[in-house]
């Protein structure tokens, strides 16, 4: 199989190529180009593929593309992975919001929304792209806002445009973790958008084990999502909720320990991989030990200012180990091009399952998955107390993406007015013209 990485320079892309390192099967991918517009961080990244493989004789062979017509043509599969904008971009949107006494967190609220308006334009034009270069591929969305470009994308491409996130399986291999349970047959019975969904069930051998953890304060808040949102609440809840929702739950919180702190994340990270990229540049040392080291420092940073919101600790070493989103992306290819039947939680078109939503919005719940794409599995449902929510942050993106289509500032204010983490019509008004003011790529606002 023949594997193109549309943001083959990107922080995260030798996760990808170590899981297809391990991947030994019949039918494994053989070819994986890396297409970026920025050459001196692709040939950085270019640099830790070739270490990583030195102990692999069969490992996938890498090609580098500045072209995108060279990288997409005769592609089987097409990672999206762009970020518009760059880390800058991100670091901007964190002080707008800010400035404005907003959470500015790159997928909700303030910052997901500009960020999507940056991006969707230009995942649409390479949607087009695809479907004139490459129309039996499928593409696999890892850009965020993951949901709002899913959707976006399959204004094109139908559903051949799949999102995957690793937040779902992360939390249900940390309850799990929790009960002590390594079963390999697991049904999770989660529902909602993309960052934005419960875990409801988790099914073990045929018992859903979920009510035991619910049953005990010391499981509850022994992995992270028990720690941040606390046993009573989740207990109150009955149900497990996605890390992201702890920006709603606990809003006021996030945003004070945001603003008491040194830097922004945008900022640390936009610091961190300068490093990186600098130093694999100059060859100060190993590019994968220098990758390696810059990895592991990103993960025990991860929502900190979160957990210090809550006043919780460090991260524990298990949620430092890679397998997420990787692993995913490659079941889901797996199942795709041999038709080896998977169950993976996924970004999809709705068609009907969730009864509160229509059929081509893109929700995030468990699949089956085959050689036909991935089918949404009958039953799931978005609990009660979640559908609000659900219904207003589908709306948000809704006007989101006609911002984007229709060059609409008008739509770009109501989406950023009716997002519940933002107060004031007046104040969404004020992000926008600041967010305009601040980038290029939203001069088509009008």
């Amino acid at each position: 199989m023949k594997l193109t990485v549309l943001g083959g320079g990107g922080f995260r892309v030798p996760l990808v190529y170590s899981a297809l390192l391990r991947d030994h099967e019949r039918g494994r991918v053989t070819q994986v180009r890396l297409y970026d517009t920025d050459r001196p961080r692709l040939d950085a990244i270019a640099r830790v593929l070739r270490e990583q493989a030195l102990d692999h004789p069969d490992a996938p062979e890498v090609m580098l593309c500045t072209d995108l017509a060279e990288a997409v043509a005769g592609a089987d599969f097409i990672f999206s992975a762009v970020r518009v904008g760059g880390m800058e971009g991100r670091l901007c949107d964190e002080r707008i919001g800010l400035s404005h006494d907003v959470i500015g967190q790159e997928t909700v609220g303030f910052g997901g929304i500009s960020y999507a308006l940056r991006t969707i334009p230009a995942a649409i034009e390479l949607a087009e792209r695809v479907h004139a270069l490459a129309p039996d591929a499928w593409v696999i969305n890892f850009t965020n806002p993951a949901g709002i470009v899913t959707e976006a994308m399959s204004r094109i491409l139908g559903d051949r445009v799949i999102g995957i996130c690793d937040s779902p399986v992360g939390l249900a291999r940390r309850a799990l973790g929790a009960l002590g349970i390594s079963s390999a047959s697991v049904e999770i019975d989660y529902a909602g958008l993309n960052h934005l969904g419960w875990l409801q069930r988790l099914v073990v051998d045929g018992e859903d084990v979920l009510p035991r953890l619910l049953a005990r304060d010391d499981l509850l808040e022994s992995f992270e999502e028990g720690r941040l949102f606390g046993a009573p609440w989740i207990r109150a809840l009955g149900a497990l909720p996605n890390e992201y929702l702890h920006y709603y739950y606990y809003r006021r919180e996030v945003k004070h320990a945001d603003q008491r702190a040194a830097q922004t994340r945008g900022g640390y990270l936009l610091g961190q991989q300068a490093g990186f990229y600098d130093g694999v540049a100059k060859g100060e040392g190993s590019a994968l030990a220098l990758w390696e080291e810059a990895r592991f420092d990103r993960e025990t940073t991860y929502m900190v200012t979160n957990r210090e919101s809550v006043g919780v600790g460090e991260r524990d070493e298990e949620d430092l180990v890679s397998g997420g989103y990787e692993r995913v992306a490659i079941a889901l290819m797996r199942a795709i091009a041999h038709d080896q039947k998977a169950r993976l939680i996924l970004n999809v078109r709705n068609r009907g399952i969730l009864a509160d939503l229509d059929a081509d919005a893109v929700v995030e719940v468990p699949c089956i998955v085959g050689a036909s794409g991935a089918e949404p599995i009958p039953g799931s449902r978005l609990p009660e107390f979640g559908r609000g929510l659900v219904i207003n942050a589908k709306y948000v993106e809704r006007c989101t993406i006609e911002a984007a289509i229709s060059s609409s500032r008008t739509a770009g204010v109501r989406a950023l007015a009716l997002h519940p983490l933002i107060d004031s019509v007046a104040v969404a008004g004020s992000l926008l013209e600041d967010a305009i003011a601040s980038f290029p790529e939203l001069a088509y606002l009008r």
